[in-house]
């Protein structure tokens, strides 16, 4: 098996459709770091064949082959085995429960010399050539058939798992001899070796049936077959005086048979006409229906009343206006009222908010005024603790100066010093800095307070400016809107007189409502008695139909009763004349009959002197029913071919037995002929499968393969050792020689 291309998609680390192309070359190595993927692009190999991977450890994990948070993977496999081209394909897919399954799997033979480049073009499936397999299930014997090998042994022999490299040389000799079986195809010498067999034990099957036929057989002489061909002239003679007294028994049974259809005829026409009665109850029906018309009419009238006062009263509803509107106008009078009410409020709270709006600047400014005041106190405190802390440095350095030595701070030499007298101011500057700064801190706090108060009644006053405006404007809105309607009053009068015309719609709706129900109760009514009538009409015409032939009179199709009565006394009179006819064609019947059994006893007597028997279907004993002048005719046919017919198949009986002794003598020579034949077939197969057992031939052909096998892998770890290892088997086992140590012989099982 050679790969040729393999495309990947969402297959376990390739997120992405990749394609990786073997076509030119004849070896390769996938190199990467841990984890890019050089082991699944042979996993990929293994599943598009056999859809498992040997590192899952289970045939049923296939949801490993999906990318993480991957829906589907897709892996196609296009290789060559055996000279032909294939390509394999699987899909897996996870459903919104998270359940991963096989959607879709295949395996099909490409056209000769197919370029696996096309697979880019969107081939559609009919174009990738011979489909093999179409299903998971069927994907298995596929693979077998193409690639010549089980899923088990192709991870031993093709794919090696990491691992594994050396399961073929620790394998038991049976299973490493399966294996060379499939990968040689020596299958085909167990295949012919079966055939064989099974061609032996079917040449011994024939050779015993052949045996017991020849024990069956007996040799025919000539007085026998003289016997059989005297039998065959006396039956033909037979046949020929059949045939000449059959013509009499037809013309007797064709008179019987048109006796009887007369008198069938006759019985039918007799069971149609007693069958015409007039039925109960027809005068009151077309009563029921001229009522059930009169009260469909006044339904109907008392509707189109109803709905014509209904109609007047949406008139009137229509011409009083329209009460939403009416509603509007109301409810801008009350939103009117209602808004000068808040209206009047609002101006109340906006004086009352400008005055505390006024009182609390005039509070800030106090209080703004106090903080200046603290502030420049602070100040001074600051500088006056500053000029403490000048005054104690000073003092601090008089006990470093020396006349005539440089002073420490401006370096010039000291002529005076200064009176040591000097107290500390800086305590008390301290003290006074921190009352300063207290004071100035909780008037600041003060001022932050009340300018917080001043700007909330500041927005207060805003809100309430802004809405007093707006409510201005609605009003003035209203105003302008509700300035040419009529006052609330009317309106309200006007609301109450549709409200009327509403109620009495409603009541008229009802109305309708009712006559409507009561006319479709009425036409329910009318419409059974119409059918009830149209049914009795049926039932007439059905009658009528069925005695049409015999020239019933004219319908009124206007009075049922009357056409009934017409009907019935017609059919009564027919009665009576057909009656006599009948009994005459009685009589006729019996004598056909008769003159059937003569001819009848005449025909069985030849039989007879042939030493034959025979029952044919003739003659009836008793007048035909009207059910039966039809099959009164076929029996006539039936009867005089049966006696011809019994004639004919006596002579073919005799013609038979006569060949039959003549074909049993031949069949002799032949049985001993073909027994000769199965005896040598049987030989040949049975001496095939004898040498082509398993321990002879394909033993010898798998250890001369072995060798072949250990010569060239010993060549191929020569050249890779550097000449240093030897392969070598003996007895289903390998080991190797190492040459570097004396030519020592070690078992590969302790490499």
């Amino acid at each position: 098996m050679r790969p040729l291309r393999l495309d990947l998609a969402g297959f376990t680390v390739f997120r992405d459709p990749t394609v990786i192309d073997f076509t030119d070359a004849d070896f390769f190595a996938l190199v990467g770091p841990t984890g890019s993927g050089k082991s699944s692009v042979l996993d990929a190999i293994c599943f598009a064949l056999y859809g498992t991977v040997p590192r899952w450890g289970d045939r049923r994990a296939i949801a490993n082959a999906l990318a993480p948070s991957s829906t589907e993977a897709r892996v196609r496999l296009a290789f060559e085995s055996a000279g032909a081209r294939y390509v394999a394909t699987r899909v897996v897919r996870r459903d919104g429960k998270g359940r991963v399954t096989t959607g879709q799997a295949g395996l099909q033979l490409m056209p000769p010399g197919f370029d696996v480049s096309k697979l880019d073009s969107g081939l559609s499936t009919e174009d990738l050539g011979e489909v093999l397999a179409g299903t998971p299930a069927e994907m298995e014997p596929a693979v077998l058939d193409a690639v010549g090998l089980p899923y088990e042994q192709f991870v031993t022999c093709v794919v090696l798992p990491q691992g594994d490299f050396a399961e073929f040389l620790h394998a038991k000799p049976a299973t490493r001899q399966q294996i060379l079986v499939n990968l040689l195809g020596l299958s085909v010498y167990e295949r012919v070796r079966e055939r064989a067999g099974a061609l032996g034990a079917a040449a011994d099957a024939q050779l015993a049936a052949v045996d017991r036929l020849l024990a069956d057989a007996s040799d025919v002489d000539d007085e026998t077959l003289t016997d059989a061909q005297a039998r065959v002239d006396e039956l033909t003679a037979l046949a020929v005086a059949v045939d000449a007294a059959v013509p009499g028994l037809l013309a007797a049974e064709r008179d019987a048979t048109a006796a009887g259809t007369q008198l069938s005829t006759l019985d039918g026409e007799l069971a149609r006409l007693a069958g015409v009665r007039t039925p109960a109850g027809i005068a009151a029906l077309a009563e029921s229906v001229t009522l059930a018309r009169t009260g469909l009419v006044e339904a109907l009238a008392a509707v189109t009343g109803a709905e014509e006062r209904e109609e007047k009263l949406r008139g009137e509803l229509a011409a009083a206006g329209d009460a939403t509107a009416l509603r509007r106008l109301l409810d801008g009078y009350a939103e009117r009222d209602r808004l000068g009410g808040q209206a009047a409020a609002l101006d109340e709270a906006v004086a009352a908010a400008v005055t505390e709006h006024e009182a609390a600047l005039a509070v800030l400014a106090e209080a703004r005024s106090e903080a200046t005041r603290a502030t420049q106190t602070l100040d001074g405190a600051r500088q006056a603790y500053q000029d403490a802390q000048t005054a104690d440095r000073a003092a601090a350095l008089r006990v470093h100066l020396a006349v005539g030595r440089p002073c420490p701070v401006c370096a010039q030499p000291v002529a005076t010093l200064p009176a040591a007298t000097h107290t500390s101011a800086l305590a008390e500057a301290e003290e006074a800095g921190k009352a300063a700064r207290s004071a100035a801190e909780s008037v600041a706090r003060i001022v932050a307070e009340r300018d917080e108060v001043a700007r909330d009644l500041d927005r207060v006053l805003a809100g309430a400016r802004a809405q007093r405006d707006q409510l201005g404007a609605r009003l003035a809105e209203l105003d302008t809107q509700l300035a040419t309607t009529p006052a609330a009053a009317i309106l309200h009068r006007e609301l109450a007189a549709i409200a009327a015309l509403n109620a009495g719609l409603d009541d008229a709706a009802a109305a309708v409502r009712s006559a409507r129900e009561a006319h479709r109760r009425a036409a329910t009514a009318q419409k059974r008695a119409e059918d009830k009538l149209r049914a009795g009409w049926l039932d007439f015409d059905a009658a009528r139909d069925s005695v049409a032939q015999l020239g019933p009179p004219g319908t009124d199709r206007d009075d049922l009763a009357a056409a009934w009565a017409a009907l019935a006394g017609w059919a009564g009179s027919e009665v009576d004349s057909r009656r006599e006819a009948r009994s005459q064609t009685v009589a006729a019947v019996e004598a056909a009959e008769a003159a059937i059994a003569t001819a009848t006893a005449e025909i069985a007597a030849l039989f007879t002197a042939a030493g034959l028997t025979v029952a044919a279907t003739s003659g009836k004993s008793r007048p035909p029913a009207a059910s039966e002048a039809a099959t009164s005719r076929k029996l006539s046919e039936k009867a005089a071919a049966d006696y011809s017919r019994a004639a004919a198949v006596a002579v073919e009986r005799a013609h038979a037995e006569y060949d039959r002794l003549v074909e049993r003598r031949a069949q002799t020579e032949r049985l001993r002929a073909q027994r000769a034949e199965h005896e040598r077939d049987a030989q040949v197969a049975k001496a095939l499968a004898g040498h082509l057992r398993a321990n002879n031939f394909e033993r010898w052909l798998l250890a001369e393969a072995l060798d072949l096998l250990v010569d060239g892998a010993s060549r191929t770890l020569r050249e890779l050792s550097a000449g240093q290892y030897d392969l070598v088997h003996d007895k289903g086992e390998f080991y190797v020689i190492d040459h570097h140590d004396a030519g020592l012989r070690r078992a590969v099982r302790t490499l």
